[in-house]
């Protein structure tokens, strides 16, 4: 057979890699219609009809409809523009599904009862105003509302969790559980109290990045918070704090030493890509255990 006779059916289909029923199927369409019929009756093709049915099973396996399919194919339509609305249109799909996975994989990971799927699926869903409106009520709760010190800003905004455009599944797993703790009032309470205690004057050192820093070396060279060699660690910290602010340090130290704000910090590096955070726990336990210490023997003393 040469390159200009007519296909039969059969031919056309084995060329195409379809079957003859998905051939007759596009035939009757009128997607790729015969050149005449044989004297039998049998339908009879143009060769170009092979990089035609090629043509509509690529398109057919990317997900396009019939009707645009067909206005493709005879040029109705540009094939470029069909192509980047579908594109569109497929990275809404891919967003959607890696959603749905991530809320399917969070359940099944953390043991979800059955009540808490529909909230989870609810977070996962929000649109980027949606979460920007849940995350900015949660922020100005915590730090005082519109009355909140400027100084604050700079720790609002790294406090901001920046879901990407297109997360990965883990990131959509952190966003569901951070949403869940900035939804509760109990959590935002939480960083009120810190915010309570730190001064939003940006010239002075954050409490927490000052005890870590004094407290990690004595955790490395392996002191006990009740040894005498804790003492003037201590003394310095308190100094040091004093400078800060005129709260008591004990209250502050339990407020952020609570596992809700390191996990907090864990899940925005999650979700923002960035490097994971110290953790601080160690050097706050040290402390809190080194001012129970020095409290109780300063009683043991008056007694």
């Amino acid at each position: 057979m040469n390159g200009d006779a007519l296909l039969p059916i059969g031919d056309l289909a084995r060329r195409t890699g379809l079957t003859v029923k998905t051939v007759r199927f596009y035939s009757d369409r009128g997607i790729v219609s015969p050149a005449t019929r044989s004297p039998a009756g049998y339908r009879l093709y143009a060769p170009d009809a092979v990089a035609r049915l090629r043509l509509v099973r690529t398109l057919r396996e990317l997900g396009l409809d019939l009707p645009t399919i067909r206005k493709v194919v005879d040029r109705e339509l540009p094939l470029p523009e069909v192509a980047a609305a579908h594109a569109r249109a497929l990275t809404v799909q891919i967003r959607t599904l890696r959603m749905r996975r991530a809320v399917l994989t969070a359940a099944a990971r953390h043991g979800s009862p059955p009540e808490e799927l529909e909230p989870m699926h609810e977070l996962a869903r929000l649109s980027e105003h949606e979460r920007r409106h849940l995350i900015d009520d949660f922020l100005t709760t915590a730090f005082g509302g519109p009355d909140a010190a400027p100084g604050f800003a700079g720790i609002m905004r790294s406090m901001t969790p920046e879901l990407p455009e297109n997360p990965a599944t883990e990131q959509v797993e952190a966003w569901i559980e951070l949403a869940g703790l900035i939804r509760s009032p109990e959590f935002a309470a939480l960083v009120r109290r810190l915010t309570d205690h730190v001064t939003p004057d940006l010239t002075r050192p954050d409490p927490a990045a000052m005890i870590h820093a004094r407290v990690t070396p004595a955790l490395q060279a392996g002191t006990a918070p009740t040894s005498p060699r804790a003492a003037p660690i201590v003394e310095a910290i308190k100094a040091e704090y004093a400078d800060t602010t005129d709260r008591p340090l004990l209250p502050y130290l339990k407020a952020v030493n609570d596992p809700r704000r390191s996990r907090y910090l864990h899940l925005l590096a999650v979700i923002n890509s960035w490097p994971p955070p110290d953790a601080p726990t160690p050097a706050f336990t040290w402390l809190i255990e080194a001012l129970t210490h020095t409290a109780d023997a300063a009683d043991a003393a008056r007694t």
